[in-house]
C-alpha cells in the first residue's frame, strides 16, 4: 500500500508534464508526441532506472489506446469532411497498404538482406499511418478539407488491415491463398459490426434520459469499446469497428453532443500521452544505437519509394493532381501504430523481432521530425493552404424526461449567417420554439422582433417529431443566411 502514493504521484506528475509539453510543442514547433517518448525513455533504465521489458503487456495497453484513439478520430470527424473523399481514403488505406508492403518488403529484402517473410513483416508494420499523429497534428494546418478528410480518414481506417497483415504474417509459415479473401472478410464484418453497433448505440442515447449529463459521454465511448471487442469476437477487424461505431456516433443527434467530443478529446489525450510514454520506457538507447542504419535504410524507403508509389498507384482511378498527391505522400505521418504493430512478433518471439521493434523506434522519432516539423511549410510550397472559415454552430440535444420532447442548445459562432437573423426570419419548423436567449451574460424571452447576435446561446425546444428538422433549419441558416431554402442549403 506504501507504494501506490508514490506511483499515483509520478503518474499524475508525467501527465501534468505531458499537457504543459503540448504548449511547449506548439511554441518551439516540436511534435508533442517526440516529447512524450522523450519522457518515457527519461523514466526508463536510461534514466531514473525504471526497468520495463513485457512486450506481450505493451503490445496490449497499446492496443487498448489505439482503441481510444480511433474512437476519439471517429467521434470528432465529420461526415461531410470525409464524404467528398470518400472512396479516395478508402483505396489509400487498402489498396496502398498492399502496395506499400510490397514494395516496402521487396526493397527491404535487397538492401538489408532480409529473408522474404521478415521483409514483408518489416513492409506490414510500416504500411499504417498512425492515427494518434494525423489527428493531432494534421488539424492544426489550414489546408484544403478534401485532404483532411482524406488523410483522416485513411489514418481510421489503414490500422485495421495492417495490423491483420502483421498477425497473418506472425501466425502463417506458408503462403496460403485463402489469406486476401479472409482479409476481406474481417474488413467487411469490422465495418458492418461498427455501423450496425454505431446506430444502435445512437438510437439508444436519444432515447435514454439518464441522470447525469456526464454519462451520456461514457455510455459513448464505452459503445465504441463494445465494437472492438465484438468485432475480434466475431473474428472480424475490431480497429475498424470502433472507428466506424465512433464515426457514426459522432454524426448522430447525441445528446449533450459538444460534452461527450470534449470528454473524447481528452480520453484522446490521454491515450496518446499514455501509449508515447509506455513505448519510451520499453525503449533501450543501448539496442537504438545499433538500430541507427536499418532505421535509417527503411524510412527513405517508406518516405522517398513506398509512400509515394502507393499514393500515385492507388489514387491513378481518380485524377487527382499532382500537387495533392505530393502532399498526401509527405503526411503520411509515422507514430505510435508501426511501433505497437511491431511488438505482436516481439511477443510471439519471431526471430528478428527485437531488431524490428528497436529500428522502428528509430524510424518513427526521424520521421516525425522531419514530416512533422514541415507539414505546415510544404502545404504553402504546394500551394494547398485555405483561408480560415467560420466554426460551425454548436448544437446540443437532450432528452426530457418523460416529455417526448428534447431541447435543443445552440451556440452561435463568429462568423455564422445567423448574426443579425430576426425571430420572425428563422422559421423554425412546427413543434420547435425558441424559448431563451442567454447574450453577455443575462438571458430573455426572444420577441419576433428579436434579433440574434454572435456570441447568443439559444435554448430551443423541439417534439421528438421536429428535433431533426429543427436542427437542420438551424445549420441551413447558419451557412446561407434567412434565404438559405433558397439558395439550396439544406442543413444536411
Amino acid at each position: 500500500m506504501a507504494e501506490l502514493p508514490v506511483v499515483l504521484g509520478v503518474g499524475a506528475a508525467v501527465l501534468l508534464a505531458a499537457v504543459l509539453a503540448v504548449r511547449l510543442s506548439t511554441r518551439v514547433g516540436l511534435p508533442s508526441l517526440l516529447i512524450y517518448l522523450g519522457l518515457g525513455v527519461l523514466l526508463g533504465e536510461a534514466g531514473f532506472g525504471i526497468r520495463f521489458s513485457d512486450a506481450s503487456l505493451t503490445q496490449s495497453l497499446g492496443l487498448a489506446a489505439l482503441v481510444l484513439i480511433l474512437a476519439e478520430g471517429g467521434l470528432t470527424t465529420r461526415w461531410s469532411s470525409v464524404k467528398p473523399a470518400l472512396w479516395q481514403g478508402i483505396t489509400l488505406s487498402t489498396v496502398a497498404v498492399a502496395i506499400s508492403v510490397a514494395i516496402t518488403g521487396s526493397a527491404l529484402h535487397w538492401l538489408l538482406g532480409l529473408d522474404w517473410r521478415i521483409a514483408l513483416l518489416w513492409g506490414a508494420v510500416l504500411a499504417s499511418t498512425d492515427s494518434a499523429a494525423v489527428f493531432s497534428m494534421l488539424r492544426t494546418v489550414a489546408i484544403r478539407k478534401r485532404l483532411v478528410g482524406t488523410l483522416e480518414l485513411e489514418s481510421g481506417i489503414n490500422d485495421a488491415p495492417a495490423y491483420l497483415l502483421v498477425v497473418a504474417l506472425v501466425e502463417t509459415t506458408e503462403v496460403d491463398w485463402t489469406l486476401p479473401l479472409l482479409e476481406i472478410y474481417e474488413l467487411l464484418a469490422g465495418l458492418a459490426i461498427g455501423a450496425l453497433l454505431g446506430w444502435a448505440g445512437a438510437w439508444a442515447l436519444r432515447r435514454a434520459a439518464l441522470p447525469a449529463t456526464g454519462l451520456y459521454p461514457l455510455a459513448t465511448v464505452a459503445v465504441c469499446v463494445v465494437a472492438y471487442a465484438s468485432g475480434q469476437l466475431a473474428h472480424a477487424s475490431g480497429l475498424l469497428a470502433t472507428y466506424v461505431a465512433a464515426l457514426v456516433l459522432g454524426n448522430s443527434r447525441l445528446p449533450h453532443r459538444s460534452d461527450t467530443l470534449s470528454f473524447a478529446e481528452g480520453m484522446g489525450w490521454l491515450a496518446q500521452i499514455g501509449l508515447f510514454v509506455l513505448l519510451g520506457l520499453f525503449a533501450s538507447p543501448e539496442r537504438l544505437v545499433d538500430a541507427i542504419i536499418p532505421g535509417l535504410v527503411a524510412g527513405a524507403v517508406v518516405l522517398l519509394l513506398a509512400r509515394p508509389l502507393s499514393v500515385l498507384l492507388a489514387l491513378l482511378p481518380f485524377r487527382v493532381p499532382w500537387r495533392e498527391q505530393a502532399f498526401l505522400s509527405w503526411a503520411g505521418l509515422r507514430g505510435a501504430v508501426p511501433i505497437v504493430l511491431a511488438m505482436i512478433p516481439l511477443a510471439h518471439g519471431v526471430p528478428g523481432a527485437e531488431r524490428l521493434v528497436d529500428a522502428v523506434f528509430v524510424l518513427v522519432i526521424v520521421l516525425t521530425l522531419v514530416q512533422g516539423t514541415t507539414l505546415a511549410p510544404v502545404a504553402k510550397w504546394l500551394g494547398l493552404e485555405r483561408d480560415t472559415e467560420p466554426q460551425e454552430i454548436e448544437v446540443d440535444a437532450a432528452a426530457l424526461d418523460e416529455l417526448d420532447a428534447a431541447l435543443l442548445q445552440v451556440r452561435i459562432q463568429p462568423g455564422s449567417r445567423l448574426h443579425g437573423v430576426y425571430l420572425n426570419e428563422l422559421r423554425l419548423p412546427v413543434g420547435a420554439t425558441l424559448s431563451l436567449v442567454v447574450r453577455g451574460g443575462s438571458s430573455f424571452t426572444p420577441q419576433r422582433t428579436t434579433r440574434l447576435q454572435e456570441g447568443d446561446q439559444l435554448l430551443v425546444v423541439a417534439t421528438e417529431g421536429a428535433l431533426v428538422a429543427a436542427e437542420r433549419r438551424l445549420r441551413a441558416v447558419d451557412r446561407a443566411g434567412p434565404l438559405a431554402r433558397w439558395r439550396g442549403e439544406t442543413g444536411r
